[in-house]
């Protein structure tokens, strides 16, 4: 039987939490994160990622690209407890549920199809949290996880997209290698050293010249852009308090 596996992540979510809270923070630039010259950026709304800024850049740095974005400090544990009533509702709905980080999700929906078909229930499910969280939220569906977190990048903002069986290595073909989860700043420059910039040219690669080549990491970057990835889907379960 083949996967079904869905990813879901909430867009830009600690400034969707923050819009959610003051809504006349909508439609405006915002910057979240140290608020000092020695801050870090923790998040940024879409109308500040055109400029160039992003998380984990200096916010001192960010400031100069967009000094119109209005900066916030964050608030951890508002942005806690969104996250929990998102993954509550998630939980009380799915098989197996994988929390990943506090805004991303894997969900393992293998053999649903014949009950209630995926898609639609994955569509359904996305439309629940929406209406009841009031947050934003996108998802991808495929064979595995890899390819499905690659579907949620290219779902957002707030859509979704599902990647027939069979369609995983054209889907992936001409996105930038940096698309590939686990190809950070780093590597994407070592892998532009060696004239590599889209998956499609790793898929023409020999396996083995890539592990040749990066190692261990050569060879999971190859399968990840092949479209291979049996890693399971691990279950949920809420740390208890002491």
């Amino acid at each position: 039987m083949e996967r079904s596996i869905l990813h879901l992540d909430l867009d830009t979510f600690f400034v969707s939490v923050e819009r959610k809270h003051h809504s006349e923070l909508k439609g405006i630039p915002i910057i979240i994160g140290g608020t000092g010259d020695r801050g870090v950026v923790s998040a940024a709304s879409y109308e500040v990622r055109r400029f160039g800024v992003h998380s984990g850049m200096p916010m001192k740095q960010a400031r100069m690209l967009c000094p119109e974005a209005t900066v916030i400090k964050g608030n951890a544990g508002v942005y806690s407890e969104e996250s929990r009533l998102v993954t509550d509702i998630l939980r009380e709905r799915v098989p197996v549920l994988e929390k990943a980080s506090v805004d991303e999700f894997y969900v393992d929906l293998t053999g649903m199809d014949k009950h209630f078909g995926c898609y639609k229930f994955a569509s359904e499910l996305r439309q629940k949290v929406i209406k009841e969280s009031g947050l934003p939220i996108s998802f991808g569906l495929s064979i595995n996880k890899t390819v499905s977190k690659v579907a949620t990048g290219e779902a957002k903002p707030n859509n979704q997209i599902k990647i027939d069986f069979g369609t995983e290595k054209p889907f992936l073909a001409p996105l930038s290698i940096m698309k590939i989860p686990s190809v950070g700043e780093k590597m994407f420059q070592t892998l532009c050293n060696l004239g590599i910039k889209k998956v499609h040219t790793v898929q023409q690669m020999p396996m083995e010249m890539m592990e040749r080549v990066l190692g261990k990491n050569g060879l999971t970057i190859w399968e990840k852009s092949n479209g291979i990835d049996d890693s399971p889907v691990v279950e949920f379960h809420e740390r208890k308090s002491i």
